[in-house]
């Protein structure tokens, strides 16, 4: 048996679960399962990964993206350079766990993001900046993105949501919502900014994919803008997952 799973808190609902429980059913793929562990705090992860030996693999998820670099004993580089891990690879060599960390947040945006791109997307707003905004910064510096950072604290190198002016508007034509906003149950709460000054030259992209239609989305699509949610980045990282862990 091997044994894949999800770790985070909390875990009300899961794609990951569902997709690798479909996948595994629907390609014959026998003696694997698919499990959610809802731990709150990191400090858990030993005792997880003691408790069951037939763990093959994880999926990280808010809130431990970062906070769990510290237990690992190798991290790729693309994962390094964003300071944020969501997927594990675990060997277990002579008894010891070894794992290494990935991002696979990076790889599914860039492949979702990449054929909406136009000539005039050439700055961003990239609302949010928990782990998965690092993945979205690293993606656009890669693509030559300019971007500003939009946060309801006072950050270095962040402007907050109120300094968004109608100039930066016309000047960032691309969207980018990296929080939990409007995710299922609180489906009515989306970044407080100005949607009187979106219109048909802005992409908004929600890496929110439940409820599929996000208020942020709804409205920007309301002024005429291009609207994409995550689901394609989850499928995307999903199979980078599965690459990972049979390597």
């Amino acid at each position: 048996m091997k044994t894949y799973g999800l770790i985070g808190f909390p875990l009300s609902h899961s794609f990951s679960k569902k997709y690798f429980t479909e996948k595994f059913l629907n390609e014959g793929i026998v003696n694997h399962r698919y499990e959610l562990y809802p731990i709150e705090q990191i400090q858990s992860l030993p005792e997880l990964l003691s408790a069951d030996a037939t763990l093959a693999g994880l999926n990280v998820t808010i809130p431990h993206k970062v906070s769990i670099l510290p237990f690992l004993n190798e991290i790729e580089e693309a994962a390094e350079k964003i300071g944020a891990v969501n997927c594990i690879s675990i060997k277990r060599l002579e008894g010891e766990v070894y794992l290494k960390g990935f991002n696979t947040d990076a790889f599914g945006f860039e492949k979702s993001l990449v054929p909406l791109l136009k000539s005039h997307h050439k700055k961003a707003l990239v609302f949010g900046d928990g782990g998965a905004a690092k993945a979205v910064k690293y993606v656009l510096e890669k693509l030559g993105i300019a971007y500003l950072t939009v946060v309801r604290k006072p950050i270095e190198n962040g402007i907050l949501y109120a300094e968004v002016t109608p100039e930066i508007f016309s000047s960032h034509t691309l969207l980018i919502n990296t929080t939990p906003l409007g995710m299922l149950p609180h489906v009515d709460t989306y970044p407080e900014i100005d949607y009187s000054q979106i219109g048909p030259q802005h992409l908004a992209y929600d890496l929110v994919y439940n409820p599929l239609e996000t208020a942020f989305l709804a409205k920007a699509a309301a002024r005429g803008a291009v609207i994409k949610n995550g689901l394609e980045m989850l499928h995307q990282q999903a199979e980078q997952a599965w690459d990972i862990w049979n390597k």
